[in-house]
């Protein structure tokens, strides 16, 4: 059976190997997992998956191949007929007969309950307080109320159920959605350059050792500055105009990279980055930073990371004039060249669709300028980013 979830595995491009399929048989036969859904998924998901971006892809093929498997306990072995749980209203309870509702007991009680329920039960049911079925106040069922019960099927109202049939109970990264700021954290961790700088706060055990034996055993403490990441970040975001739907994402990534980079700086531009960049968007018109002090502050040890969809006309990147705000002397592309050649790495991540790159020539345009150094705003793109940065 391991075998054919293995390819299952496979199919859900979940890159397992025979290696980790003879680890999780192994665990089996030393009982790490024994009569237990809930302990099985949990073993064959820290064997199988090394990497935490593919644990909803695990979760997923996990309850499609065992789906049906481990939807009832044990003693559970009739099969719930589906039009007993189909829901056509969801009863209104006053307070007070919320109030009136008595607990089973606890969990065994409620199970044992349950399992009596279905020896008893003939037919689909709605809206009471026994029988397994949808709405009312019975412990088993969907779309009604009780504090203490066990939801099977149905979407949950009051989240309350203390146990669910057929849910989902683990949904992480995965590196084809679009990042939340959880997930940018992941992916800019892999931006790591580490220093000791500062005080020394932190004992260096290892030295510690060392020293006190070439101390004939007196203790002789060792401390060491703690370590920070000592990656330098330049940080440029597109506002306005067709970035509005990404404020969201932009945010989050702002928030991720000033938790990660201790040394960060971010500026604002429109459309395209010309020859001056701002701070305040809602002072950008008076004070704003001349893009050839950048050039001439932060040194070659930075990385620079655009973010904008990189949609606007095809004259704003390539025409003197072009840009839609202002009288620009030089193109955007002449700018984007300059910054491309004072810094070595220099990426640009893009929070459109990477399928719509293709219809917009001046995406095109930039792509081609930053020597193809585009990434989708996903997981998989960014980390693929803060590979090459991080070479």
């Amino acid at each position: 059976m391991l075998v054919d979830f293995f390819y299952t595995l496979r199919k859900a491009q979940v890159p397992v190997s025979i290696k980790e399929l003879l680890t999780l048989l192994e665990a089996l036969e030393k009982h790490l997992a024994f009569g237990n859904w809930d302990d099985f998924y949990l073993l064959a998901r820290t064997c199988l998956v090394k990497d935490e971006k593919y644990f909803d892809r695990f979760d997923l093929a996990f309850s499609h191949y065992f789906k049906g498997l481990a939807e009832l306990p044990d003693p559970l072995n009739n099969i719930i007929p589906e039009d007993w749980l189909e829901s056509d209203f969801i009863r209104n309870l006053s307070e007070e007969e919320k109030a009136e509702i008595e607990r089973l007991g606890g969990l065994d009680k409620l199970m044992e309950t349950l399992a009596k329920r279905f020896e008893e039960q003939e037919k689909r049911h709605a809206g009471g307080s026994k029988w397994i079925g949808t709405g009312g106040t019975s412990p088993f069922g969907h779309s009604g109320y009780n504090p203490e019960g066990v939801r099977i099927g149905g979407e949950s109202k009051h989240k309350r159920a203390v146990k669910v049939w057929e849910k989902r109970q683990f949904r992480d990264l995965d590196d084809s959605v679009e990042l939340g700021t959880r997930n940018m954290k992941v992916a800019l961790r892999k931006l790591r350059k580490f220093a000791r700088t500062g005080a020394a706060e932190e004992l260096d055990l290892d030295d510690t050792i060392r020293s006190t034996a070439n101390n004939a055993g007196l203790l002789d403490l060792k401390m060491v500055p703690e370590r920070h990441n000592a990656a330098k970040v330049l940080l440029f975001f597109d506002v306005g105009g067709s970035m509005d739907p990404y404020i969201k994402q932009c945010e989050q990534l702002f928030s991720a990279a000033r938790t990660e980079f201790k040394h960060l700086e971010y500026f604002y531009f429109h459309n395209c980055v010309y020859e001056r960049v701002w701070k305040d968007n809602k002072r950008r018109w008076n004070e704003h930073i001349d893009t050839f002090d950048l050039l001439h502050t932060y040194g070659k040890d930075y990385r620079i990371i655009f973010v904008g969809d990189a949609s606007m006309a095809p004259y704003e990147v390539t025409e003197r004039y072009g840009s839609v705000e202002h009288r620009n002397p030089e193109s955007g592309a002449v700018w984007l060249r300059r910054i491309l050649d004072n810094w070595d790495k220099a990426i640009w991540l893009n929070p459109s669709h990477h399928r719509y790159w293709g219809y917009t020539a001046s995406t095109q345009m930039i792509k081609q300028i930053m020597d193809d150094k585009m990434y989708p705003l996903t997981l998989g793109g960014m980390e693929e980013g803060i590979r090459y940065l991080s070479k």
